[in-house]
């Protein structure tokens, strides 16, 4: 004869039956509600804005350039130049090529801080007399401009540059780059 079992309390729910909970489980509950969730996750989310913020590489020293603005402090006579121009990075080296056989050297830049003045504030650089009106004329005359290294009060290296526009931005317009490409800004 067969006889089953009589328990006191219902048999064990198996963990492929709906409403089964671990023992001690706490009647099926979930241990963790919405709100902890959304908690967590904001922890999580302000733990990633934070470490993007100590990881990011835009410092304010000369060694780490990544800004506008340390270009412009660090331009020689940085507001006269942020007010008449534009501050700018000045690359100098020089570019060796020999014909027999043909091959091209260039030594290593020389990087340093620069101003390009708008071609209507040379006068900056007369009225200090930096530069004479035969060098004004000559510069004008090719539809350049004057650009210079060093501070104005202590002889600084001035140049007649040219405007290359054929070298553009390649970082504007890209393909899928949302907007038009702006107007160059004429010097």
């Amino acid at each position: 004869m067969n006889k089953r079992p009589r328990y006191s309390s219902p048999p064990p729910r198996s963990p492929n039956r709906p409403g089964y909970s671990e023992p001690g489980g706490g009647g099926g509950k979930p241990k963790l509600n919405y709100g902890t969730i959304a908690l967590f996750g904001g922890i999580f989310v302000l733990g990633m804005g934070v470490g993007i913020g100590f990881s990011s590489t835009a410092s304010f020293t000369p060694e780490n350039v990544a800004s506008r603005e340390v270009i412009d402090r660090s331009a020689p006579n940085a507001e006269v130049c942020v007010q008449f121009g534009a501050s700018a990075i000045v690359t100098d080296m020089r570019v060796f090529v020999t014909l027999n056989p043909f091959n091209v050297y260039v030594t290593q830049p020389v990087m340093q801080p620069g101003c390009v003045l708008r071609r209507n504030n040379w006068s900056i650089l007369e009225q200090q007399n930096l530069v004479d009106s035969r060098q004004v004329n000559d510069c004008k005359n090719r539809m350049n401009t004057f650009g210079f290294t060093g501070p104005l009060e202590a002889k600084p290296k001035i140049d007649c540059i040219y405007q290359n526009e054929a070298a553009g931005n390649l970082f504007i317009n890209q393909p899928g780059a949302v907007g038009p490409r702006p107007d160059t800004n004429k010097f």
